[in-house]
């Protein structure tokens, strides 16, 4: 491969990186326009897991064995196993060496320990592969995981140039996993709510459109739980705002802490002193009993007054849920029936016959534009 054809593949492996909507688009492109730089048939992403010492493998991409996922969900390596990959992590890495990579072939030991059968040696031999390169990625100074690429028996084995190049694809793919990070931040922050920690509205909204279009194709259970938390104005008023966010921060906790209850749950706050709990398949009892227990919680905290909270499932005797905004409606209904009426309980929509008056209300025309009640987009 010329120069030209050089540049051009680091420009498309960096383009391919920075084209990447998720992580495992932005692993795939890594590992993809590296094995089409340097002639690969076969090549891996792995990132190296300090807590656990072990390489794990995020992408396989190319001609893959029957045992390689494209994304496998437990393909790991103890680092021990891999002699130059603990002496790059631990002894020249520390003593200020490069991260430059090196070539194996499958037709001998790898350097090091004379007469060691090093691992990756006999994976060549065992998966039909002649030689690979290995490079070492760095990432934000520390050595982050490996690029690997690969050459089946018959195709000609890598040479020292390779290695270099394969060093600079390393660096490259660091700058991808570096904007990677820093994308995935953000849409972090862009889905959470900063003083909580919780899930926000966006959050919520996404996945309850989702559910929803769910229930209608599938008929899976959907279930939206709607607190307010009593008396934060006058927490507010009296003591203080920053003791009114850590009233709060604690009702968080617990809500957090009672949604465990239901498998996946989607915890959130929406804005103010209004919280939530989405859970897609569980059935409604499991979701109305986390309920009382937030209830029966939340009345133990110290300064507040407890929480209205109003629940509305697909399961209950709701009538058709077309689309998301109705069963916020419901949910929201029922827990401003619990808040008129004082109750240290949810209450369910749907729950009180035909007649059910917080279905009744959640359906019922808005009035007019100044007395209509806010169900969505309240003020943060």
């Amino acid at each position: 491969m010329g120069e030209d054809e050089r540049l051009a593949a680091v420009v498309a492996l960096a383009q391919g990186m920075a084209a990447a909507h998720t992580p495992r688009e932005s692993w795939r492109a890594a590992a993809l326009g590296a094995c089409h730089a340097l002639d690969g048939g076969f090549a891996a992403l792995s990132v190296w897991e300090r807590e656990l010492g072990r390489l794990r493998v995020l992408a396989n991409v190319g001609d893959r064995t029957p045992d390689e996922e494209e994304f496998p969900e437990s393909e790991t390596y103890p680092v021990h196993q891999f002699p130059e990959i603990t002496e790059f992590l631990h002894e020249r890495w520390a003593g200020g060496g490069g991260p430059h990579a090196w070539v194996e072939t499958a037709a001998g030991a790898a350097a090091g320990t004379p007469g060691y059968l090093h691992q990756r040696v006999a994976a060549l031999r065992r998966r039909g592969r002649g030689c690979c390169v290995v490079a070492p990625v760095v990432l934000h100074g520390r050595a982050w995981g490996e690029l690997y690429v690969a050459r089946p028996v018959g195709a000609p084995l890598f040479a020292r140039a390779d290695a270099d190049f394969a060093t600079v694809l390393a660096a490259v793919v660091a700058a991808g996993m570096a904007q990677t990070e820093r994308l995935e931040e953000a849409r972090r922050l862009a889905y959470t709510d900063p003083l909580t920690g919780l899930a926000n509205r966006r959050a919520v909204d996404v996945r309850l459109e989702e559910a929803v279009d769910r229930h209608r194709v599938e008929g899976v259970t959907v279930s939206l739980v709607v607190c307010d938390l009593n008396g934060l104005k006058r927490v507010n008023d009296t003591l203080g705002h920053a003791v009114g966010d850590r009233l709060l921060e604690r009702f968080g906790s617990v809500l957090s802490l009672c949604g465990a209850m239901v498998p996946g749950a989607l915890v959130a706050r929406l804005g103010g002193d209004e919280f939530c709990l989405l859970a897609v398949g569980p059935p409604a009892g499991e979701v109305v009993r986390a309920a009382d227990e937030v209830c029966r919680r939340a009345g133990e905290l110290q300064l507040g007054e407890g929480v209205a909270c109003g629940v509305a499932s697909t399961e209950e005797a709701i009538g058709e849920v077309r689309d998301a905004r109705r069963l916020f409606r419901l949910a929201d209904a029922a827990q401003y029936r619990a808040k008129a009426l004082r109750l240290s309980r949810p209450v369910v929509a749907g729950r009180e016959g035909p007649e059910d008056p917080v279905v009744r209300l959640a359906d019922e025309p808005p009035p007019p534009r100044a007395e209509r009640r806010r169900f969505r987009g309240r003020r943060p």
